[in-house]
């Protein structure tokens, strides 16, 4: 299963979620009890925290997706890091290659592409809270210069 695929799996199935303890959260307030009625608010309140998280990630997957076919169509998206036969980095290569791309970005910290391709080493060399960092700053910067 592709990663586009999964996600629209995943809002597919939070919707439904949403609706059917949206359903039972309307059933515990109409009791009136108050345990009930807390209960009936939680079942709101969490479903809504985990509708917010999901579009915080679709709409994160959609944008850095878009700047990587910018940045393709541009042709600045070629990292120079050699593949496995699985389609992975080289992780050695990944950490040898990655001092350039992060004093890129350090010499031009208002460049989204710089940022964009920083992520995309940091992602090669396995640390993806850096990438997915890099790659939301690069979206930030990229908003701005639009």
């Amino acid at each position: 299963m592709t990663s586009k695929a999964g996600a629209i799996l995943m809002a597919v199935l939070l919707a439904l979620y949403v609706v059917l303890v949206g359903w039972r959260a309307v059933q515990f307030m109409a009791t009136g009890e108050p345990v009930a009625l807390g209960i009936g608010i939680a079942l709101i309140v969490l479903p809504i925290i985990a509708a917010w998280a999901l579009w915080r990630e679709i709409s994160f997957g959609v944008r850095s997706q878009a700047l990587m076919r910018r940045l393709e169509d541009e042709g600045g998206l070629e990292l120079d890091i050699p593949v496995l036969p699985s389609g992975r980095p080289e992780r050695a290569a990944a950490d040898a290659a990655f001092p350039a791309f992060r004093e890129a970005a350090e010499a031009d910290p208002d460049s989204w592409r710089a940022w964009l391709r920083l992520g995309l080493a940091y992602d090669a060399a396995g640390d993806r809270r850096r990438a997915r960092g890099a790659v939301r700053r690069a979206i930030t910067l990229e908003r701005a210069e639009r």
